[in-house]
């Protein structure tokens, strides 16, 4: 198999990940990306993009997205509008056609990344009304009887939080991953990524404390890498020395977002 994508400079990923990429792309399937917020699903479609040198087309899923939404819109208001006041051209029904993110993806002159982020935060029947489309890679707009095709298929990355289960029609046509959040050697990488030089005992206990408040039982909502990440930018605006920060774990309130998790983590550091 041919390997495409090596990760970047911008994003550390997992030999696993960058093979889940690649088979992916070589069998011409959407990837489905899964894993605890903050592991990077997200940001690996951009990483794509960056690596493989491609547009990236976001499509940003909702509670109220609907699948048609991602293929066009016929803004049936604006044309009414138009007849009344005499518009010309309003006969023509391809003017008041918008492509959604899926439909900018088939129109693309060349290959194009397409993120559908969140999937599962849309109504449950979501993904299996986009069977077709991204079986096909076509969708037929009945107001101008026209048939959109992919000019080139999109390389296509779909993230789910596993707030809902996705039909099984829809995940046999995906290629699954699970990104599993970082260990500390991969961390200290990302870490790496994200501010270059930093001073290696501040980097150490500062990991050292966060993977210890993510060990913590009672912790509800563990703290994930881009908390990580602020509470680091944190500690350095602050001045605070390494050795304070397992003992002390300031600005807890950056890494910590519920009353219960803090109150528990005071507890652990009496």
């Amino acid at each position: 198999m041919n390997m495409m994508f090596k990760g970047s400079s911008q994003y550390v990923a997992s030999p696993e990940l960058m093979s889940a990429v690649n088979i992916a792309i070589t069998l011409s399937k959407p990837l489905l990306i899964k894993g605890e917020p903050g592991t990077g699903k997200t940001m690996l479609a951009q990483a794509i993009a960056d690596a493989l040198g491609k547009q990236l087309i976001i499509w940003n899923v909702k509670s109220t997205t609907k699948a048609q939404d991602g293929l066009y819109v016929y803004d049936v208001v604006q044309r009414l509008y138009d007849s009344q006041f005499g518009t010309h051209g309003v006969d023509d029904v391809a003017r008041y056609i918008k492509l959604g993110k899926l439909g900018e993806a088939f129109q693309a002159q060349e290959q194009v990344v397409l993120l559908i982020d969140e999937i599962d935060k849309a109504d449950i029947e979501f993904p299996n009304d986009l069977l077709w489309e991204l079986d096909q890679m076509e969708f037929y707009i009945p107001e101008t009887k026209e048939t959109v095709r992919a000019k080139q298929r999109p390389i296509v990355i779909i993230t789910s939080n596993a707030e809902k289960e996705l039909p099984d029609a829809f995940l046999r046509r995906c290629v699954f991953h699970y990104i599993e959040f970082p260990d500390q050697q991969q961390m200290e990488e990302i870490l790496r990524v994200h501010f270059g030089h930093l001073e290696d005992a501040l980097v150490r206990q500062a990991l050292a404390a966060f993977y210890w408040v993510r060990e913590l039982r009672q912790i509800e909502k563990k703290p994930s890498t881009s908390e990580l990440v602020d509470w680091l930018r944190a500690l350095v605006a602050g001045g605070i020395a390494p050795e304070r920060i397992t003992r002390e774990i300031p600005f807890a309130g950056v890494l910590l977002k519920k009353d219960k998790d803090l109150r528990t983590l005071q507890r652990e550091l009496r």
